[in-house]
């Protein structure tokens, strides 16, 4: 009489997570690499000047008040330049950030990405252009629906009893020269870059500053 095989013995369950190349999420190039991180944190700003629905399109970009207070506002990034370390921006020169500029030449920028899930930190040293080469350059390349910001007459944030008071930019209310001369250009030389970049294998935080010929750059605890 034969003697039946006994059926092999079932292999235990394992509930370790199938990380295969297959499943596994493909981590960016910067991730582990402190100079791509930079190197794309500076792209982030250049992508952010032509398109409109990108989150650094309009960073946040703080200053210094008369009295030591902060203060913030939103500002549509205009142009961008790697190799000088510059953003620039577009202003009203009888805003108020232009005295704080005045006080104190540094300014700080913020941006976040939601859906890159990358944050950027930036200090910089502020230079204003009134009237001069870098602004009226600016000024023949801005759009006619942009230049009606500076045409308005009213200095902004300046008290209103209701909103109608404040007239709509004109050129009936416009200087001679149709707001070119309320215009001006804020450029920010960058210092200090802090990137933040959040994944759920682990977030990657660094920092660069630069030293006069380079950036020198560390990595951060997140």
């Amino acid at each position: 009489m034969t003697t039946p095989t006994p059926p092999a013995s079932l292999p235990e369950h394992d509930n370790t997570p199938d990380l295969t190349p297959a499943t596994a999420r493909s981590l960016p190039p910067y991730y582990n690499d402190l100079d791509a991180s930079l190197a794309h944190a500076w792209s982030l700003f250049e992508r952010g000047v032509s398109d409109r629905r990108s989150a650094f399109h309009t960073p946040a970009v703080a200053t210094i008040a008369e009295n030591g207070e902060p203060a913030a506002r939103i500002m549509v990034l205009r142009g961008v330049e790697r190799a000088s370390r510059t953003l620039r921006f577009h202003t009203d020169r009888r805003s108020a950030k232009i005295a704080h500029l005045g006080s104190a030449s540094r300014a700080s920028i913020l941006a976040y990405d939601p859906r890159a899930k990358i944050q950027v930190r930036l200090s910089a040293a502020a230079t204003l252009h009134m009237a001069d080469d870098v602004a009226q350059a600016a000024w023949r390349s801005s759009r006619p629906q942009s230049r009606l910001c500076y045409e308005q007459a009213d200095t902004p944030g300046r008290p209103i009893a209701k909103p109608l008071d404040a007239p709509p930019p004109d050129a009936r209310y416009a200087l001679g020269d149709d707001g070119e001369a309320n215009f001006a250009v804020l450029v920010l030389t960058i210092d200090h870059v802090e990137w933040l970049y959040l994944a759920i294998e682990g977030h990657r935080r660094a920092s660069w500053c630069w030293d006069g010929t380079r950036w020198s750059g560390s990595w951060l605890a997140p």
